[in-house]
């Protein structure tokens, strides 16, 4: 096993939520923000490396109420999607080890980082997903015969289920994945480099199923209220 960094991916305007502030920020009934359950789940990995963050609408608020970790700053993020985003992490993080990444808007429970583990250092990637839904507008998924990602994009057709936005990158992976976010199309999610190195150059990726346990990305009003029924109703 090797070292690994963690990734979170908030640089967006989250303009489908419409808050005036990141939208990592916006705070759930228990009082904490989104960023900071993300932040609390990780902490019970037991590491004590700082977060990356990667960073870029009003980036200051986020950067003020997390001094701690390492900021990492998307000057594009009004034009550039999160295959970009993830690019600038895998550049700038610590070469050598794999990097687990969430997106900034998933409110997830903690057990998730718990069936991920053993999984984190080693050398085999990983994408989050859950078979208990398939929503339209979310990045769904195929396999292929070995059991691992064949398709990984809003298009799937007959998909087993959607990502959740919690993935790992081995460090073997790590490059293959950074030359296909640097080929990506501004507007492409990262999925897109994740299915790409797959087609082109036979990445491996596990599915990991964590449909028993709750996590939602919050993009519009709804998800928020219905993040708040399923964690502090």
């Amino acid at each position: 096993m090797s070292d690994y960094s963690i990734v979170i991916l908030a640089a967006g305007m989250g303009t489908r939520l419409g808050r005036p502030f990141p939208k990592p920020l916006t705070h759930l009934d228990d009082g904490r923000s989104i960023m900071q359950q993300q932040l609390a789940n990780i902490a019970g990995l037991g590491r004590t490396h700082p977060v990356h963050i990667v960073v870029g609408f009003k980036k200051e608020l986020i950067m003020e109420e997390f001094p701690d970790e390492i900021f990492l700053y998307n000057p594009d993020y009004s034009e550039t999607n999160t295959s970009k985003s993830l690019m600038r992490a895998l550049q700038r993080t610590p070469a050598g080890g794999g990097v687990l990444w969430l997106n900034g808007d998933v409110v997830f429970d903690p057990s998730i980082l718990d069936e991920l583990a053993s999984y984190l250092g080693g050398e085999h990637s990983v994408v989050c997903v859950n078979h208990a839904a398939v929503g339209e507008e979310e990045v769904k998924y195929s396999i292929d015969d070995d059991g691992f990602v064949r398709e990984l994009s809003k298009r799937v057709v007959d998909a087993l289920g959607e990502a959740v936005g919690i993935n790992y990158v081995a460090a073997n992976d790590r490059d293959v994945l950074l030359r296909h976010l640097e080929k990506c199309d501004d507007n492409d999610y990262f999925e897109r480099a994740i299915e790409t190195a797959i087609a082109e150059e036979g990445m491996r990726v596990k599915p990991l199923d964590i449909s028993q346990f709750n996590c939602l990305e919050v993009d519009f009003e709804d998800d928020l209220a219905r993040a708040n029924s399923l964690f502090h109703g």
